[in-house]
């Protein structure tokens, strides 16, 4: 497994969920969007709730696909990083038109977040066992 084929199975899954910390309490939310800019992953959020609040106090998440017909699923472990710069959020926005009816680049709540430290794993219920590992 490649950085873009996890790229592309998050793209084609549509829905996966992350995983932060509050506390020392976990919680898990779904999130549609990611983009890929200056070789790193992003995700979005608003910068008013919690999960980017929880993100910025912990910048360890981890991340998780539901499983495709055939049985695969991905996990994916990184430190997500604020990138404040317009071009990041451009990005963001450039690749998921869907956001814009939320956000804007300069709106003062959207927030985007690099992935950083990024080790994705994929992950067969058919094999039962992990597929590959993909760092980054």
């Amino acid at each position: 497994m490649t950085k873009q084929e996890v790229i592309d199975f998050l793209r084609k899954n549509k829905i996966f969920y992350v995983a932060t910390v509050d506390g020392d309490q976990p919680r898990v939310r779904p999130f549609g969007a990611v983009c890929e800019f200056e070789g790193k992953l992003y995700i979005p959020s608003n910068n008013k709730k919690d999960v980017a609040k929880q993100i910025q106090a912990n910048p360890n998440i981890e991340l998780t696909t539901g499983a495709t017909e055939d049985g695969q699923w991905l996990r994916l472990c990184a430190k997500a990083h604020l990138d404040d710069r317009l071009e990041a959020k451009q990005a963001m926005l450039s690749e998921n038109p869907m956001l814009k009816e939320m956000y804007k680049e300069d709106d003062g709540i959207f927030a985007v977040f690099a992935l950083t430290g990024v080790q994705a794993r994929r992950y067969s219920f058919a094999s039962g066992m992990q597929a590959d590992v993909v760092e980054w």
